[in-house]
């Protein structure tokens, strides 16, 4: 099997996305004369509307900046991930025989949303055109409405019984079927006429008090859930790579990234060996995640190069490490837009798992995301789940800048645990295999899993992991894992399972290259 790419290269701008509307709304603003960052908080919004499935107004964003556009030597790093409210007691859950936090039905589990504290941020420091023109085609979309997609008919089902979430338990919508979202069309207004105010002081924010039932306060919601904070990188295939730096998982990719260069990455993607060495580095680098990954940890301790040195130290070519551990589809989308004058924006926005805690915002037509699973319940552990705190997060998108500070690439996943492992993938393919935007995104992939795992939970279960690999990968990727000891697991064509991934290139000499990922089954690369 072969995945089949979309690959635009335009003269101005590109943007890549799961989803062609959103890439076209980003797209429309960069031919309007909006910047990168425009064109990523218009393709942004417009998820929210058309993939609710996958991220929303109720969930976080994460983001980096690179380029001329940046004002900055250095990309400019927002982490929008929420807190949780200032009621969150992890004593009560306890006491209610609660050994993890809630999976989903319970408002605990989602932290302040920080979205739109996102979106605004950006648009202060960095946007070009007024908020409206932004935010424009999204409130199009979710007024006059816009044809359902294949994953978003066939996940609907999954709110039913859902309080609150009348505007998408509809029955009988099919693939294809106009669907109109007016909650999300009003809080998109709101926040066009009055900024973070309108949805934090309004109407959203007053019904979240409500349904929190005391799980939050005024004041979380008057403080801003979007910082700027100092980005997190690695000198790696004469390359310099960045992230988020914790809360986010984004240095299990660094890190795996520093190993595998120590190690040498010297066989084809299509060899056994490039497919163990990478497993093992991502292994190697996510081990002791569970321990090392909260809010205020100290990321570049965790991407030093004595510590990854002594990492690659353990790495055994003809063997599988045993019992060092510590995937499937997640509720994320990643984008990525870049502009004419060389600006690039990595961007990730996330509800979580799937449609999130399925806890509604009654009348607001969007549902809370469950992030606050990445907390724990042991006590006195730095991720415990507290008020005011960040939990540990999945997402990790990235930026590539070569040796001179311009930017080369931007990139990025969704897949919950999986994400740095498909980073650690993308980058390998595009700074040492040198494959275009295109063969980067279609290649086959590999993913650590956990039977019966939540996509959540790769990190927290040691000895338990099995190497799924898509049903296109090569032949010799299978018996050579298997050679090595690996438990492997081929798996059948899954659009999600493995990751929706997209990658504009920005060559030095040339007009930018991208790939949306067909795994998303409506993802587009559009070019202004």
């Amino acid at each position: 099997m072969t995945w089949r790419t979309e690959t635009v290269a335009g003269p101005d701008g590109l943007v890549c996305s799961v989803d062609r509307l959103a890439s076209e709304a980003g797209a429309r603003v960069l031919r309007a004369g909006g910047n990168a960052v425009d064109a990523a908080i218009a393709a942004s919004a417009a998820l929210t509307v058309t993939a609710p499935h996958m991220c929303g107004m109720g969930g976080d964003l994460m983001a980096l900046v690179a380029g001329p556009g940046s004002g900055s030597a250095q990309p400019l790093v927002l982490n929008a991930s929420g807190r949780a409210g200032s009621g969150a007691d992890p004593d009560r859950l306890r006491a209610e025989g609660h050994l993890a936090m809630p999976f989903l039905g319970d408002v605990r589990s989602a932290p302040v949303p920080g979205c739109v504290d996102g979106w605004v941020a950006l648009h202060d420091r960095l946007g070009r055109l007024p908020l409206a023109d932004v935010l424009a085609p999204a409130v199009e979309l979710a007024e006059d409405g816009f044809p359902t997609s294949p994953l978003l008919a066939f996940t609907l089902p999954k709110l039913a019984g859902v309080q609150g979430a009348d505007e998408l338990v509809l029955s009988g919508v099919s693939d294809g079927d106009l669907l109109r979202r007016p909650g999300p069309a009003r809080m998109l207004r709101a926040v066009i006429a009055e900024g973070r105010d309108g949805f934090y002081g309004g109407e959203f924010g007053e019904r979240l008090l409500e349904v929190g039932a005391g799980e939050y306060l005024p004041e979380d919601l008057a403080r801003s859930q979007a910082e700027w904070v100092d980005g997190l990188a690695v000198d790696v295939w004469g390359h310099r790579v960045w992230t988020v730096p914790p809360n986010s998982t984004g240095y299990v990719a660094l890190a795996a990234a520093g190993i595998a260069e120590r190690i040498g990455l010297d066989a084809p993607p299509d060899d056994a060996a490039w497919a163990h060495l990478t497993v093992e580095a991502a292994r190697l680098a996510g081990h002791d995640r569970r321990d090392r990954l909260f809010d205020g940890a100290d990321g570049a301790e965790l991407v030093a190069p004595a510590r990854l040195d002594a990492l690659a130290a353990a790495f055994a070519p003809r063997r599988a490490r045993s019992g060092a551990d510590r995937h499937r589809d997640g509720g994320t989308i990643f984008l990525c837009a870049t502009d004419g004058d060389g600006t690039g924006v990595s961007l990730i926005q996330s509800n979580a798992k799937g449609f999130g805690s399925h806890v509604a915002v009654p009348g607001t037509g969007i549902l809370l995301h469950n992030r606050g699973i990445g907390f724990t319940l042991e006590r006195g552990h730095p991720a415990e789940y507290r008020p005011g705190r960040r939990p540990p997060h999945t997402l990790a998108p990235a930026v590539v800048t070569r040796a001179d500070g311009s930017v080369r690439a931007v990139l990025g996943t969704m897949g919950g645990d999986s994400q740095p492992q498909l980073v650690l993938q993308m980058l390998a393919r595009l700074l040492v295999a040198g494959e275009d935007p295109g063969a980067v995104i279609s290649a086959p992939r590999w993913v650590l899993d956990v039977p019966g795992g939540t996509g959540f939970d790769v990190w927290d279960r040691p000895g338990e992991h099995v190497v799924r690999v898509e049903k296109h990968a090569p032949d010799g990727w299978v018996q050579g894992l298997e050679e090595r000891g690996h438990r492997v697991e081929r798996s059948e064509p899954d659009p999600a399972g493995f990751g929706h991934a997209h990658l504009i290139e920005l060559p030095a000499d040339g007009p930018p290259r991208g790939a949306a990922d067909p795994r998303s089954l409506i993802g587009a690369a559009v070019a202004s």
